[in-house]
């Protein structure tokens, strides 16, 4: 009897300190999702944020050297991005204050993607703004830094009522 009683706690230890190694280990890798999440927010954040202060030069550090942003039906490189649709996003983003919806994001080991909506209302080059929109961010992660792979956004005029 005191064998199996010994045989007992014995197995009874090793199942608890099993159990509380999972735990730990779920904890830590829940709290790098969470980190992680937060990571790839600031990065969407300060784009957004540069975007509105007319920075383009932290708008493009924040992409990657590949990246692509598909708006207005067309794909662009980081390039062509920058020569052609950033002034307008700059422009359009100091003229007019979005309304951001909520965020998703999901990250799968070092790739991110980001899901928005928003609500745009104001006036430019004295046409009248009031839309919806989707946005769409791909990030990858090198190292500790999150940087901009892909940009996708669309728009809609909103429906009265």
């Amino acid at each position: 009897m005191k064998r199996t009683g010994s045989l007992a706690l014995a197995l009874v230890a090793t199942f608890t300190l099993a159990a509380a190694t999972a735990t730990a280990q779920h904890d830590a890798s829940h709290h790098g999702v969470i980190s992680d999440s937060a990571a790839v927010v600031a990065v969407i954040t300060k784009y957004h944020e540069a975007l509105a202060a007319g920075d383009s030069a932290a708008v493009l550090a924040l992409l990657t050297d590949d990246a692509v942003v598909l708006e207005t039906g067309g794909i662009e490189t980081r390039e062509e991005y920058r020569s052609h649709h950033l002034p307008g996003d700059i422009g359009f983003a100091k003229a007019i204050k979005s309304q951001r919806g909520a965020v998703h994001v999901r990250i799968r080991g070092d790739v991110a993607w980001q899901t928005a909506t928003s609500t745009t209302q104001g006036e430019m080059n004295g046409r009248a703004i009031n839309s919806v929109g989707a946005e769409l961010m791909v990030l990858v992660r090198s190292g500790s830094t999150w940087k901009i792979a892909a940009i996708h956004w669309s728009s809609r005029q909103r429906r009265a009522g």
